[in-house]
């Protein structure tokens, strides 16, 4: 009788070595958990990659979404909480981050549609006249959080008053997932196509 306990603990041990563990994903160094808490919801990891711009590494990115989707239209329209989580690199001023938001934007988002959030893209904006750049190391979560708007940490602290529209989080996102993203290679990675 010993023996079959033995062997059966043997077997359990075996089992539960191989089985993943709920392990982070790792992009050269940085690391995503496979699951965030936003607002007290759990959110799904759906990709992560890293943003280069003429092979130098800018910051490593994760979007956290309440169910994993492939499709910018279902992610656009997705209920719950989402994250976008950017872990810098390198140093980048506010001024260069503030241009390639801007810049983002341009190429995502036509002017009409631009014409509706104009009042949220000024007051993210003031955001990046009160930070004195972004530093190797830093993490800035940019968060949609329901009932409340777009919210923005760095470093665990909060940089503005919410933003309420939905439209203009949504917009946010196109920089990385729309038609002309920021970088082409990180696009597929926060669609979970390269991991």
């Amino acid at each position: 009788m010993r023996w079959m306990h033995t062997l059966a603990v043997g077997a359990f041990l075996t089992v539960t070595m191989a089985l993943p563990a709920a392990a982070a994903v790792d992009v050269s160094g940085y690391r995503f958990e496979d699951t965030n808490k936003v607002a007290g919801k759990d959110l799904k990891l759906n990709g992560a990659g890293m943003r280069t711009k003429f092979v130098i590494k800018v910051y490593a990115a994760g979007l956290y979404l309440p169910e994993k989707s492939k499709a910018l239209a279902e992610i656009l329209k997705q209920d719950g909480p989402r994250r976008i989580t950017l872990q810098m690199a390198r140093d980048v001023s506010s001024e260069d981050f503030g241009k390639a938001f801007m810049d983002g934007l341009n190429d995502n988002v036509d002017k009409a549609e631009k014409q509706k959030i104009v009042a949220q893209i000024g007051k993210f904006g003031e955001m990046f006249a009160g930070v004195d750049g972004l530093k190797k190391g830093d993490v800035l979560h940019i968060d949609w959080i329901p009932g409340s708007g777009t919210v923005c940490e760095l470093n665990g602290k909060k940089l503005i008053e919410s933003v309420p529209d939905v439209n203009f989080y949504n917009a946010l996102l196109r920089i990385w997932l729309g038609d002309k993203p920021v970088d082409r290679s990180l696009k597929p990675a926060l669609l979970g196509d390269a991991r």
